[in-house]
């Protein structure tokens, strides 16, 4: 039996690179792999995306994985081809109407602080919705907060080359979720301090999820790689076996 392709949904503020390590394993091991661009504008226009990137490029059973806000959108684009499972690393597992913004209120995020500012930088976008507006994490979020395992120069390399997510983004509601239909497994960073532990733990126990907990910053499948790897490879087996 061919093996399920694995698709990789980035979240805010990284691209496909951030994908390099567990993709490169994943390659080595016989899989299809992709990484396709995730838009950062909102979840009605991100999802359809992927799930036409998939339905497109991809052909067999799928695995689909998400980072950080990658989750909020395989949540909603499972409806792309052959989609049999779902994989979350440290990520948004949303259930339908709740909002990015709504999930971190009151969790301890980093994020959730009153005025926005003292941790993104916050610009405006040609041809955006009136009022919207594009995040940029400062850089000492960076360091302390998003990717705070890494080596210094990684995470400069975050800092110079991170790809900004909208405000509408945090603030359009989910679909109908596809965790309820489809077997998912997570990935819990317990020193995540984008998206608190017990906050995951919440989303994806309420998902069903087979959980892994690492002890990785909001970034562990960079930081430690292999955790997230093993998850994936314990969906695609049970795809295989389906």
């Amino acid at each position: 039996m061919p093996k399920p392709t694995i698709v990789l949904v980035h979240g805010a503020w990284a691209d496909g690179s951030s994908w390099n390590a567990v993709a490169a394993a994943l390659r080595g091991q016989g899989f299809p792999v992709f990484t396709p661009p995730n838009l950062l504008r909102r979840v009605s226009v991100d999802a359809p995306y992927v799930a036409s990137f998939v339905a497109q490029r991809t052909s067999g059973p799928v695995v689909l994985v998400g980072h950080s806000y990658g989750g909020f959108v395989i949540t909603n684009a499972a409806s792309g081809g052959d989609v049999k499972a779902l994989v979350y690393v440290d990520a948004f597992a949303p259930d339908e109407g709740e909002t990015v913004f709504q999930i971190l209120g009151g969790s301890g995020s980093a994020f959730d602080v009153p005025d926005p500012t003292t941790v993104f930088d916050l610009v405006g976008y040609p041809d955006g919705p009136d009022g919207d507006v594009e995040a940029f994490l400062k850089a000492s979020t960076v360091h302390d907060s998003f990717a705070q395992d890494l080596p210094e120069d990684d995470r400069w390399l975050i800092v110079e080359s991170q790809r900004p997510i909208t405000l509408s983004a945090n603030t359009t509601p989910s679909g109908a979720p596809a965790w309820k239909s489809l077997p998912s497994w997570a990935v819990v960073g317990t020193e995540d301090r984008v998206i608190p532990a017990a906050t995951q733990r919440h989303m994806v126990e309420r998902a069903g999820a087979t959980i892994t907990e690492v002890a990785g910053s909001h970034v562990s499948m960079v930081s430690h790689p292999q955790v997230t790897i093993d998850a994936i490879l314990a969906a695609a087996g049970a795809v295989g076996e389906g």
